[in-house]
This record gives structure tokens, sequence and C-alpha cells, in this order.
């Protein structure tokens, strides 16, 4: 009976030691996990202004009529006006796309009237231009009006690049790297104060997101001057 007492009560003994570690041995791994997950969230910014590398510039103009190949023959004619203007300012051959016209038969409107609508045929035409030359492209659409003495009328919302032509930059990935660094390097700035108000020591970089570029106008009077952003957040390490 003793004997079975003295062992029972070994047994005992061990488990409660063996608790005891495995407590003790948890603990000290809580307490490491906190200490390796001290980190600081820093975002750095980058700007950067950049003039448009491209320009999209469509030549819009409508004909009215009742007579489709009257109205066809006009369409032609008003094309290749708007041509010839573009390269006699410069502007090439594959710089110029030219798209058919789109017509529209009023007459299959439920509400057309004769009496209220003069003309049967309605035809939406333009001429495209794509190009690299963005200082050419803003120069001719203030030279425009030249159009309209040759009996071409460019219709629009109204008569501003802003609302006619289309800015582009398309050099983002090269001035990708740098900006990124720079954010990077923001964004250090702003974990290192952090570090030092709290009495601590800036660690390596736990983990880091680049984040997303955007390109938007600098302002709706100068379409063709980007602002370039990009924001990255980075978590870095604490240290005592």
């Amino acid at each position: 009976m003793k004997s079975i007492q003295f062992k029972f009560f070994g047994e005992a003994l061990i488990l409660a030691i063996g608790l005891f570690l495995g407590g003790r041995a948890i603990k000290q791994g809580i307490v490491q996990f906190k200490e390796m997950d001290r980190t600081v969230t820093a975002k750095g910014l980058a700007e950067q202004e950049v003039k448009a590398d491209k320009a999209t510039w469509p030549l819009k103009f409508k004909e009215l009529g009742n007579d489709p190949a009257e109205l066809y023959d006009r369409i032609e004619t008003n094309t290749q006006t708007i041509v010839k203007f573009l390269k006699n300012n410069g502007f090439t051959d594959e710089e110029i796309s030219l798209a058919p016209p789109s017509l529209v038969d009023q007459q299959a409107n439920m509400s057309y009237s004769s009496e209220t609508v003069r003309y049967r045929y309605k035809a939406n035409c333009v001429v495209t231009v794509v190009t690299k030359n963005v200082d050419l492209v803003r120069k001719l659409v203030s030279k425009q009006a030249e159009l309209m003495r040759q009996g071409v009328t460019i219709v629009g919302e109204e008569y501003s690049e802003g609302s006619i032509v289309n800015y582009e930059f398309t050099g983002l990935n090269d001035i990708k790297p740098a900006m990124i660094a720079e954010a990077t390097k923001n964004a250090r700035k702003t974990a290192e104060r952090f570090a030092e108000d709290s009495e601590s020591e800036l660690g390596k970089i736990h983990t880091a997101d680049q984040g997303q570029f955007s390109i938007e106008n600098r302002d709706q009077n100068t379409p063709w001057i980007k602002n370039v952003r990009v924001v990255t957040t980075v978590v870095y390490t604490l240290k005592d």
C-alpha cells in the first residue's frame, strides 16, 4: 500500500514540476513574442510635379442634311480640311487617325416631325490626334478657330484645353524608384521621431507597403501639368 502511495506521489510531483516548467516556458515565450512585436508604423509621402508627355486631341464636328450623298461629300471635305490644317502645323500621318462618321436617322425617332426637325440625317465626325508633342497641341488648340474660317466648326463643351484634350504622363516607371526611396526616407524620419519620444531605438524594417501611385491634374486650368503622389507604409521594430 505504501509503495502505491509513493508511486502516486512521485507521479504527481513529476506532473507538478512539468506544469511549473511548462508554464514558465510559456510565460517566457509570451514575453519574447511581445518584445519581438514591439513595432511602430509610419507613413511616408512623396510628391512630384511632371509635365504630360502624351496628348489625345479629338477634333469633333457635326453635319446635318437630308441627302446622304451630299452629306458624305461635306463630311469628306471637312475631314480633309482638318487633316490639312494639322499637317501644315507639324503633325504627321502617324499621329492623325480618322474614325468613320456616326450617322443618325432622326426620322427613326418616334418624336420626329418634319415641322420641328429640319434635317433628317445627323452625322457625328471626329479626327483624332495622338502625339507626344504636347506643346504643339496646346499651341494649335488656341488656333483652331482658323478652321471656322474654312467652314469647319469644331464642337465640344467649350473651347478650353481641359474640355477637349486628354493629357497623360506615361513616364511613371522612370520616376518610381526615386519617389519610393523618398517616401521611405520620410517614413523613417517619422518613425525615428516616435522612437525618440518613446525613449526607444528604431530597429530594422519589419514590413513595408509601397502603396499606390496616383497621377492627377495639378489643377483644372493646367491639365498638362500632373501631380504624381505615393504614400508608403513602413513597419519598424523598436528596441530599448
